[in-house]
Formats: structure tokens, sequence, C-alpha cells
């Protein structure tokens, strides 16, 4: 906004310098005996520049007219005084379409049209109508050529912007998951070791050791996420994938949720968005099978496909209708925009025979 103001400023002073030594040139050439015509037309072919950011096509054209009725009346020193027009060309080229742009320059050359009508036969004055034709092609040439760089820079800067923002997005994802799951964990087994300590200390015992494994993991992976905002941390670990299944089925498996898992196909290598999203999926899906399915059985299936990987997660607990609520839960919102995000699609909803399942397919590498 400051550099704006700026702008403007600059803008006003210029035109009312320009403005000032334009009337004391006609006052100088005419020795005073201008007429107040003469002084109007001096004035509005520089003092519009005044408003070139704001109406830059209008200010050309008052500019031009001032110019056009200039000469038309006959005043003197009348081939110099079309820097307004090209001032007021580069600024209609720098801030309007192209379209607009062409019509402030069919103006500009009309006017020169009559200035060569009016000095037709007059071979000296006649050469000097071709400088003011280029200044006007230059002028014009530089605000389309600047606008467009100006356009390119804005868009290269929006898409930064949307950049920082998806990665914001992503950011919030990865700290839901990683929250939801350890939390959940925790939750369980800090209920478990309060309901069992009197009468089984050793179950209680077992149960705070994993809410004490639980907590761990949940601060190292926090510290991977938030690692990756730091650039220039030589000591920044990878983001989970698939090959940290086994870790996550042993910690759900620790909370009393058994939990099963099947591959089919080639396994192989994922790119590390996609490879991340399977990983995300299957935790959140597995963590609310923890959450709302009750005393249930879960099952994780890996098909990989020719060039699709499905996850599929399903449970036959009862949380289905608790989970089916008439509109999508924001962790399946967030799984469904992450999915697509890598090119995939993800469905989630009751199984026909009772439980709850999500299916996740993404692309995946031909294999080798």
């Amino acid at each position: 906004m400051r550099g704006i103001l700026r702008s403007v400023q600059l803008d006003i002073a210029l035109a009312v310098a320009l403005t000032a030594f334009e009337i004391a040139s006609v006052a100088v050439a005419t020795d005073g005996r201008a007429n107040w015509l003469t002084y109007l037309f001096a004035g509005l072919s520089f003092a519009p520049i005044a408003l070139r950011q704001r109406a830059p096509l209008t200010s050309t054209l008052v500019m031009g007219g001032a110019v056009l009725g200039s000469l038309l009346f006959g005043y003197p020193g009348l081939s110099d005084s079309g820097l307004g027009v090209v001032i007021g060309l580069f600024s209609v080229a720098l801030l309007r379409p192209l379209p607009v742009a062409l019509v402030a320059l069919g103006v500009a050359l009309a006017v020169l049209g009559v200035h060569f009508t009016v000095l037709v036969g007059d071979v000296d004055k006649l050469a000097l109508v071709g400088s003011p034709a280029v200044q006007y092609l230059v002028a014009f040439g530089l605000g389309v050529s600047t606008g467009r760089w100006s356009r390119r820079m804005e868009r290269t800067a929006e898409q930064a912007t949307r950049a920082v923002a998806e990665e914001r997005i992503r950011i919030a994802h990865e700290l839901h998951d990683v929250v939801a799951h350890h939390m959940s964990v925790i939750s369980v087994q800090s209920g478990l070791a309060e309901y069992v300590l009197d009468s089984d200390p050793e179950v209680a015992r077992e149960a705070l050791a994993t809410v004490g494994d639980t907590s761990r993991a949940a601060l190292a992976d926090m510290r991977k996420l938030l690692a990756v905002l730091r650039v220039d941390d030589p000591g920044t670990q990878p983001q989970p994938g698939l090959s940290e299944l086994d870790g996550l089925l042993d910690r759900l498996r620790a909370t009393g949720l058994p939990v099963e898992l099947a591959v089919t196909g080639t396994r192989r290598e994922l790119p590390p968005g996609a490879d991340l999203c399977a990983y995300r999926v299957a935790q959140e899906s597995l963590t609310n099978v923890l959450k709302h399915a009750g005393p249930a059985t879960a099952r994780l299936d890996l098909d990989y496909g020719e060039r699709t990987l499905t996850v599929k997660i399903t449970d036959d607990g009862r949380g289905a209708r608790a989970r089916d609520t008439g509109a999508p839960a924001r962790g399946i919102i967030g799984m469904t925009e992450r999915a697509e995000l890598y090119g995939g699609v993800l469905t989630a909803g009751p199984r026909p025979d009772g439980g709850f399942a999500v299916v996740l397919r993404l692309p995946c590498p031909e294999a080798v």
C-alpha cells in the first residue's frame, strides 16, 4: 500500500512539473499573448498524467485530444508536445488489456495523421512526423512487454502462495494424523491401567509402558514433521511410509486391537508422496477403528496391481452407525483430499455385512 501511494505521489509531482513547464513555454513562445484556450490545451496535454494509474485510457485520450486541439488551433511548438501521450500510451499498454491499449494507440496515431495533414507541403516539418510515431510505437511495445512480465511475476507469486497454503494443509493433516493416532492409543491404555491398577498390577504396568512408548513415538513423529520446515537442518528425517507398517500394527495390537495384514502382488516402492499417503490413510483408518468400532478386529489389505496400489482397511465392529452421521467426517475428508493430491481415489462407508471399510487406490509404478 505504501509503495502504491508513493507511485501516485510521483505521478502527481511529474504532472505538476510538466504542466507548469508547458504553460511557461507557451507564455514564452507567444510573449504572453496566448489566449486562454491555448493555455487550457497546454495544461491538458500533461495534467492527466496524475491519473494515469487510476484511469490510463481516459488520461491518454484527454492528452491526445489536447494535442489535437492545439494542432487545429495552431499552437506553436506543436510537434514537441506529445510527451504526455507517450507516457499515457505506456500506461495503457502496461495496465490494460491489449484491445484497450490498441484503441489508445489508434487515437495517438490518428492525432499524428492530423498533424501530418496540417503540415502537408512543408518538407522540413514532415521529416519530424516520423519521430513521434516511433516514440508512440516504442512506448506501446514497452508497455505491453512490461505488462506481460509483470503479470507473469504475479502468477508466479500466486503459485508460490498457493503452494505455501497447500503445504500448510498438508502439515495440518500430518499433525492431525500423528496426534489422533497416538493420543487414541494413550487414552485407551491409560484407561486400562486405571481400571486394573488394583486388581492386576502387571497388566497396568504393561499398559503404562505402552503409554510411555507411544508418547515417545508421538514426539519422534512430531520432530520428523517439524523438521521438514527446517530446510537447513542436515539431520532431517524422512517421512514414514508403508515400510513402517509393522511398527504401526504392533502399537495397535498392544492396545488390544487385533489387526491382520495381507499383501498380494509384487511389493515395490512407491514415490515418497504416495508412500506417505498410503501410510497415513492406513494409520487414520485403523485409529478410527480403535476409537469408534468398539470390540472389533481389523484387517489391512495391500494389493499391488499392475499400475495401481489398493489399500483396504476393514473392521467388523459396531462403529459403522456411529460414524455414519449423514455427512463425511473431517478425517475422511482429509484422507480424500490427500488421496486426490497424489492422483488417487478414496471411498469410505459401512460394509453391507457390518463394520466399516476404507478403500484407497493410488497410481503405482509397474513391477520391474
